[in-house]
């Protein structure tokens, strides 16, 4: 069994109110109890991608279980690869498997610099397929990245989805190692499908999205920051439990 947490969007701004709803998100998983086998954070870990919000990332997120992150629309690669990967900053996409618990986690850049929607380009692409096919036909598999490649039925997230979908549809068909795609950027916690695989999205710590049967203003900044965990057993079932952090 691999217990994981998600957290997605804490859009880190040098504001104390950003700040404060990270910090607190990750007190409480720090002092769980049974610690998780990893964090998974799904994208937009700053603002406006400066370095300086970086390296507060970098702070707010340390702890004694690993941390696997990936970038999200409001993220820049150059700064993000310098200061949270420690790496020379380029414009490339930032992809990087983790082996966790017995589990390999993707974590995939979908960002298209610039532009708010998401993309999975084509290196991006090859290379998924690439460690998909090198791991062994038992092993379980998990893709996280920003955007969701399906509607949510919110004409803000819907805006913004991944492009091109059926090309990771297409990957997932011919990998049945992998067991779920995670993602955040919706602002709210969801479940639905994609390619016969569970989809899950994160809520975000920032602000969480109003659906249109609860009001006209999509940002309810009242709202407690939440989390997601999953936990994933040998036979590639996941099941996921949805917390807020007061």
């Amino acid at each position: 069994m691999t217990l994981l947490a998600q957290i997605s969007d804490l859009h880190l701004d040098g504001s104390e109110r950003a700040t404060r709803r990270a910090i607190r998100v990750m007190d409480y998983l720090r002092a769980l109890p049974h610690p998780v086998d990893a964090l998974l954070v799904t994208g937009d870990i700053a603002d406006h991608g400066t370095e300086a919000e970086y390296e507060e990332a970098a702070q707010i997120l340390t702890a004694e279980f690993p941390v696997l992150t990936c970038p999200g629309n409001h993220d820049t690669r150059a700064a993000y690869r310098k200061v949270l990967l420690d790496e020379a900053p380029d414009d490339g996409p930032i992809n990087q498997a983790h082996h966790i618990a017995g589990t390999t986690i993707l974590m995939c850049d979908s960002t298209i610099p610039g532009r708010d929607e998401g993309r999975l380009d084509a290196a991006t692409l090859a290379w998924l397929d690439a460690t998909l096919t090198a791991l062994p036909p038992d092993a379980t598999a998990l893709i996280a990245f920003h955007q969701p490649p399906v509607e949510l039925h919110h004409p803000l997230p819907d805006a913004y989805t991944l492009q091109e979908p059926q090309h990771l549809a297409d990957i997932l068909d011919a990998h049945p190692q992998v067991a779920a795609v995670l993602t955040g950027h919706a602002h709210t916690a969801a479940a639905s499908t994609f390619a016969a695989r569970p989809l899950i999205v994160a809520p975000a710590i920032t602000w969480t999205l109003r659906m249109p049967w609860e009001g006209d203003q999509p940002a309810d900044r009242d709202q407690p920051p939440g989390l997601a965990f999953h936990i994933l057993s040998e036979n590639r079932r996941l099941t996921t439990h949805y917390r807020v952090v007061l």
